[in-house]
């Protein structure tokens, strides 16, 4: 998301601002910065404060137009295209499993399933350290906030569920998988070792719960969401640790 907006703002000759949580990837940061978007961290709590409450919550100083990465309408329909190419480019498929950071990514390809295969089932997939949507399905549907702890998967787990997003999705959601940390970094080795691709740690959740049997015994679509980890987390994975 913050890649796409600053390639788009480089492209329209304006100056982007990323707000990024402090324990964001190197490697994502580099990212942005090549293309021209100004980086401005802040800890974790403030970022997820802004995240819920929008651009009232940004950090001093900040000014512009604020485009938020999970809950704008646009952001959702986006990430749509996905679901629409999965129906395009696929003969069939029974399940498919998506890593929830804020739940855009979720809601935008379940909505175009929905229309479009209706009987394919959705799975979010979590990490261990925050899985909010797992702890709303067991309180049914009803969303409860979780302990969170900052990890090497910095694109899904938090402490919550953002409302109006949760609205959209609970009803396209059919099941959630948790996936610990140690899986999660076993699979970024397995797909770069086995598969030549690399996988950040939010992008292996939907691999890792599909190995565990999360989306049945059909043909299963697995949302490989980003490549975009830290040489020296992927270097720790790679020796067969767990990265912080």
């Amino acid at each position: 998301m913050a890649q796409g907006v600053a390639w788009m703002a480089r492209r329209l000759g304006v100056p982007a601002t990323i707000v990024v949580p402090d324990n964001a990837s190197p490697g994502k940061l580099a990212a942005v910065e090549r293309l021209g978007g100004r980086i401005v961290r802040v800890p974790w709590d403030e970022w997820w404060a802004a995240v819920e409450q929008g651009e009232e919550a940004l950090a001093e100083g900040i000014e512009g137009f604020f485009v938020h990465p999970v809950r704008d309408v646009p952001v959702m329909a986006g990430n749509g295209t996905i679901g629409l190419e999965l129906v395009e480019q696929l003969d069939g498929f029974d399940a498919v499993l998506i890593p929830w950071g804020g739940g855009g990514l979720t809601t935008g390809i379940a909505s175009a399933l929905a229309a479009l295969a209706p009987e394919t089932k959705v799975v979010v997939c979590e990490p261990e350290n925050g899985a909010p949507v797992t702890a709303a399905l067991a309180n049914g549907g009803v969303p409860v906030p979780v302990e969170f702890t900052p990890s090497f998967v910095d694109g899904s787990g938090s402490s919550g569920l953002l409302p109006e997003v949760w609205e959209h999705a609970r009803s396209l959601v059919s099941s959630s998988a948790v996936v610990s940390l140690a899986a999660a970094a076993d699979t970024i080795r397995l797909l770069l070792e086995r598969a030549r691709i690399l996988a950040e740690g939010a992008a292996a959740l939907p691999v890792a719960a599909a190995l565990a049997g999360a989306g049945g015994t059909g043909r299963v679509v697995c949302i490989i969401s980003g490549g975009n980890i830290d040489p020296q987390r992927l270097a720790a994975i790679l020796a067969g640790k767990v990265p912080d």
